[in-house]
């Protein structure tokens, strides 16, 4: 099992994703305050929390849909520089450096290729140490 989730976690953006997700959640969390406060903001916390959400869908995404990585870091570095204006400073400035490196991790992740198999030799033939390589050239 541990093999398996080791395997999943390698094969996509998974720690640009995980702090796209971190910011996101931390961004909606300030407007989503008591009822009282709420009342107060009014409708300046419904940027807040549509950015935040967008961000969470965008690093769910770079788990689940790696191949759209460069759609969904491009996205989330606009949301977290644009929550920096529209939602209290981009979660008092935390939400928005976490969702920019994040975006970043996501954006620079490249998948890794398969490993080449090996060229086994013939079933039965000992291998020679120097075998297979050209013998030197006398002058």
């Amino acid at each position: 099992m541990l093999l398996t989730w080791r395997r999943w976690r390698k094969g996509r953006p998974f720690w640009g994703g995980l702090a796209a997700v971190v910011a996101g959640a931390e961004i909606c969390a300030i407007p989503l305050a008591p009822l009282k406060i709420m009342l107060q903001q009014g409708i300046a916390g419904i940027p807040s929390v549509l950015m935040g959400l967008v961000m969470i869908v965008m690093g769910l995404s770079a788990w689940f849909a790696p191949h759209y990585r460069g759609l969904a870091g491009v996205l989330t570095v606009l949301c977290a520089a644009a929550a920096l204006v529209m939602s209290n400073l981009g979660g008092f400035l935390i939400g928005t450096v976490i969702g920019i490196l994040g975006g970043s991790m996501i954006f620079a992740w490249q998948p890794v290729a398969a490993a080449e198999p090996v060229p086994s030799a013939a079933p039965g033939a000992a291998r020679e140490p120097g075998a297979g390589t050209p013998a030197p050239s006398e002058p």
